[in-house]
């Protein structure tokens, strides 16, 4: 959900027609023509959250509503990402749960925290009135500290891979030309899951997420709506309001967003350029097998929490008509990255681990960070072709 982000649901390259991005408002306003053009399929929001593109947008729009709107990017199909954050420092307490034994403070600088997806999607059924799609992506993560010595912690997290392998199902429902709904349930296995273990299940790397939303269509330039959200985006498993808001202002500004996760304005340079700006908070969660026990308190196993708030920038750019790129900087405000105690629980809750005890309790420092995505979108000659033109 994230994966999902920052979770785009975009199509494959030759039934591409999905993407939906997602967003918070609620005034309706005066449509205006275009003067420029810009480029007609919807793209989704950096995340993992569902969308549906629809191909001639505003002849759609008149018949069926669908959350996208005229002047988003294109819809993604095969997504390649990869990031890296500079240096930045770790300041970690370990607590122990024996009486008599102290707990332990350690300091050391993180010099790698390197993360790469990838992730495809493609409309199982793409008919006016329901759209579904499919979605998978594989996610990795990667530490490497200065002084990993310093704590048993940073040793256990030296270059180990922690993964996320996720499937998604999203549908949307166009109900009439106003109203529109869409659901989405998602299944990740999260962690190092391709260890051997005894202590850890299938079970315990599942991680579940979902949403649901009601929107309204007020025109191809603007849809909004409200619904729910299940998602690991601030640490743990929780339910929260969402606000979606899509919006094309003119032929230049637009935005797109699902508050308060993540809010992006968009720029529309011309039909092969877009700028965004904005924010997202993202959220991980992983279980762990420690590769030695904590000294203080002999766990093997761990669950790692972290949330982030991420203030960016991003350029997207066609390379050659259905080939984009995307490059992206920012800053990383980290707000937790912590270390649970796992109890041993079997078996999948929607509501498990809620108040389990904090073992490790770790800050770290703020960070810049720079990516560079690559994704195929629909080729132009056959959105041409579908529009009639």
């Amino acid at each position: 959900m994230t994966l999902l982000y920052s979770l785009k649901l975009p199509a494959k390259a030759t039934l591409l027609s999905v993407g939906l991005s997602l967003g918070f408002h609620f005034a309706v306003a005066q449509e205006v023509p275009p003067r420029t053009p810009v480029y007609p399929v919807p793209a989704p929001a950096p995340s993992d959250s569902v969308g549906i593109s629809e191909v001639g947008q505003e002849a759609e729009a008149r018949e069926f509503a669908v959350p996208s709107v005229i002047g988003m990017g294109p819809s993604k199909g095969i997504v390649a990402h990869i990031e890296r954050l500079s240096d930045f420092q770790i300041t970690t307490k370990t607590k122990s749960n024996t009486e008599g034994v102290a707990d332990v403070n350690t300091k050391t600088t993180v010099t790698k925290n390197s993360r790469a997806f990838i992730k495809a999607y493609a409309p199982l059924w793409n008919h006016p009135h329901l759209k579904v799609i499919l979605g998978v992506n594989y996610d990795r993560e990667e530490f490497q500290f200065k002084n990993p010595d310093a704590s048993p912690f940073y040793r256990n997290l030296e270059d180990k891979g922690l993964k996320t392998l996720g499937a998604q199902l999203a549908a949307i429902r166009p109900i009439d030309e106003v109203h529109w709904y869409l659901a989405r349930v998602k299944g990740e296995l999260n962690g190092d899951y391709t260890s051997e273990s005894s202590d850890l299940s299938f079970n315990d790397y599942l991680k579940m997420s979902g949403e649901f939303i009601y929107g309204w269509k007020r025109s191809a330039r603007f849809a909004w709506g409200i619904g729910a959200q299940l998602s690991y985006t601030f640490g743990r498993q929780s339910i929260y309001p969402v606000i979606l808001y899509n919006r094309t202002w003119n032929e230049h500004w637009g935005v797109e967003s699902l508050f308060p996760a993540r809010v992006t304005f968009r720029y529309n340079v011309n039909e092969k350029t877009l700028l965004l700006g904005g924010y997202s908070v993202d959220g991980l969660n992983y279980n762990i097998k420690l590769r030695e026990p904590l000294p203080n308190n002999n766990l093997t196993t761990l669950i790692i929490r972290e949330t982030e708030f991420r203030p960016r920038l991003r350029l997207e750019r066609e390379i050659y008509d259905f080939l984009w790129f995307g490059i992206e900087g920012g800053y990383r405000y980290n707000a937790s990255f912590n270390g649970f105690d796992y109890d041993g629980n079997r078996g999948f809750s929607l509501f498990r681990a809620g108040t389990r005890p904090r073992i490790i309790d770790n800050t770290l420092g703020g960070a810049p960070y720079a990516s560079l995505e690559i994704f195929i979108v629909p080729p132009r000659k056959l959105l041409k072709k579908t529009m009639g033109k």
